[in-house]
């Protein structure tokens, strides 16, 4: 098989079937043998029930239905564990990635000469309001400042990968899943292609979720915070010794010591307030290391729809 379609469904119903006629077209133009593999990711929506009526319109369709909404991101590895395709594309449902960018990614990774195993979109600039773009570009610059794995800046879900590079993501098993810092850290040689994604009006991504997100991401791949609690509390202990000697020189030498309850008040309570959150920045990697030893599953898959299988349950994800 020369090529596997993977995307994600969430509230998707009102996409799917433009999406689906406009990449099954592109597919078609290429001449590329391939299947179409859809993820309900636990949809509230009647997405699973219009993927269900367009497989068994269409043998090369595959739809997996997770249990419930286990996150966009495990929602992709759910349906990349899925895939036969030689090349897999990925792509988000929404129509905000056109499908027809399949032709473009797969001219370029033609050209590449076998180069590249990752083809990945990016945007140059981002669409939506003010706060959408500022908050955006606010996430990757303290990302990157504060994580050991750098991520390149408004990556997209989009991408054009390689059986080989597929099969070694697929070898992390992380259970805190942060997809942007995870492509980068299988390596193998990458490529960025700008691309204009369109902006629908919503996301799904709050700022609670992008913060969330974040913390994820930062804690998965650095111990960097770690390394700053320990250098914040040498740096204060130095401070508090300083000040002390301070205290003896002027009550040796000037029979005096300075007084005042208001310093006093806003020590006790700078210190009272960094020992809580280094306390809650070491909770918060135990709870991963808890989480990590637990060895479940990322996602639990509910049924397949699949030609020649019939429906099936499975939990066989990771």
């Amino acid at each position: 098989m020369n090529i596997s379609i993977v995307t994600t469904m969430y509230r998707s119903a009102t996409y799917l079937p433009e999406f689906y006629t406009r990449i099954k077209k592109n597919i078609s133009k290429l001449g590329l043998s391939h299947e179409i593999i859809m993820v309900n990711d636990g949809s509230p929506d009647d997405s699973l029930d219009v993927a269900i009526g367009i497989q068994q319109q269409d043998p090369c369709v595959k739809v997996i239905d997770l249990s419930k909404n286990f996150g966009h991101h495990k929602a992709i590895l759910s349906g990349l564990s899925h895939t036969k395709g030689d090349l897999v594309f990925l792509l988000d449902c929404d129509l905000e990635e056109e499908p027809e960018n399949l032709e473009i990614f797969y001219e370029e990774w033609l050209q590449g000469n076998n180069e590249y195993d990752v083809i990945f979109g990016v945007q140059q600039e981002r669409e939506g309001t003010f706060y959408r773009k500022i908050a955006g570009d606010l996430f990757y610059k303290l990302f990157n400042l504060v994580s050991d794995q750098k991520i390149p800046k408004n990556p997209c879900t989009i991408r054009l990968m390689t059986r080989r590079y597929v099969r070694s993501l697929l070898e992390f098993k992380d259970q805190n899943v942060f997809l942007a810092a995870m492509y980068e850290k299988v390596g193998y040689k990458q490529k960025p292609l700008a691309i204009k994604k369109t902006y629908k009006g919503s996301s799904s991504y709050n700022l609670i979720k992008k913060l969330t997100l974040m913390m994820d991401g930062v804690t998965s791949f650095s111990s960097r915070p770690l390394l700053l609690i320990m250098g914040s509390g040498f740096f204060i202990a130095f401070l508090s010794l300083t000040y002390a000697f301070f205290l003896v020189f002027q009550k040796v030498f000037f029979q005096s010591v300075i007084g005042g309850w208001t310093s006093v008040m806003v020590s006790i309570w700078l210190m009272s307030g960094l020992i809580i959150f280094s306390v809650g920045v070491v909770g918060i990697y135990i709870s991963k290391i808890f989480n990590e030893t637990k060895n479940r599953p990322i996602s639990v898959i509910r049924k397949i729809y699949e030609e020649g299988h019939g429906d099936y349950e499975s939990v066989n994800n990771r």
